[in-house]
């Protein structure tokens, strides 16, 4: 507990998991390109708020990154004003960003050189499960560097090491490549379902105790759709983002994905269409636009 750890990034999913350290005694400094934002996080959380990217490098021994991809990782990592040159030797950085794989391991490479390790650790779980501290963590990288933060990572959530640096971020987008695709047949079956007749919560409750429960069906349909509140806090140009990582990776090793390919082209039209900044659970508006027909009438 005597480490401190500096997060960069209190959005949505850093907010919440920067409060679980703090819950767990660590000491926790905190940046966010939005100075309000450290303000309230530090009003009603506590920790240590850091005016600059400088000041939370020279204070931690482990820099934590949620942020949105990974190019904006890259930049506060070696661009200006970026952390690289004020980290000290022996820091881990723990990458908990969706990003993309072949970016990680080139920050992982170049930071090496400076004598400060990276590792990979995105999570899956939103943000009900980051504020209970039960995401799943995802871990790329060298065995000995993930135990050694293990106590760190536990206080957010379970994690899984998946491989070589850059595989937990491979993962990561994997898993919502498929998390994706159920959500764009399971809405697409409410549709076709409604239109017959039958009632879309029923559709979902036989749904749930069958064999076409996911976690769409399970904890979206009913909470973000059928209730129109589409307020997941996760954005629709982030899931995006997720399955352009998922699809590159497949075209750089020559995969052919024919509904995978699929899926991210309706994703990002519907990103287009309603706007990046619109809850990813309202691409179900998205598909009633294109069904020319509503899930609930």
């Amino acid at each position: 507990m005597n480490q401190r750890i500096g997060v960069i990034g209190i959005g949505a999913m850093g907010w919440p998991m920067a409060a679980c350290l703090l819950k767990n005694a660590y000491q926790v400094s905190v940046f966010d390109n939005r100075p309000e934002q450290v303000k309230n996080f530090v009003q009603e959380f506590g920790g240590t708020p850091s005016h600059s990217l400088q000041e939370l490098a020279e204070l931690s021994d482990v820099v934590i990154t949620i942020l949105p991809n990974s190019q904006i990782v890259e930049a506060v990592i070696f661009g200006k004003d970026g952390i690289a040159p004020y980290l000290k030797k022996g820091t881990t950085v723990i990458e908990m960003t969706s990003g993309a794989p072949a970016v990680t391991i080139d920050l992982s490479e170049r930071l090496s050189k400076l004598g400060v390790t990276l590792f990979d650790a995105p999570v899956s779980g939103g943000v009900p499960r980051a504020i209970t501290g039960e995401l799943s963590i995802m871990a790329g990288g060298v065995d000995a560097d993930i135990e050694q933060a293990m106590p760190i990572l536990k206080s957010m959530g379970t994690v899984i090491k998946t491989g070589a640096i850059g595989t937990g971020h491979a993962m990561k987008a994997l898993n919502n490549l498929v998390s994706a695709g159920g959500f764009l047949i399971g809405i697409e079956a409410l549709l076709i379902g409604s239109k017959f007749g039958i009632d879309p919560e029923t559709m979902v409750d036989i749904l749930n105790v069958s064999s076409g429960m996911n976690n769409s069906t399970q904890k979206k349909f009913k909470q973000y759709v059928l209730s129109q509140k589409y307020n997941s806090g996760f954005s629709l140009s982030l899931m995006a983002k997720d399955l352009g990582i998922a699809l590159d990776m497949a075209h750089h090793d020559d995969i052919t994905s024919p509904f995978a390919t699929l899926c991210q082209e309706i994703w990002s039209q519907a990103s287009v269409d309603l706007g990046p900044q619109a809850d990813h659970t309202a691409l179900a508006i998205y598909s009633e636009k294109l069904a020319g027909s509503e899930v609930m009438k």
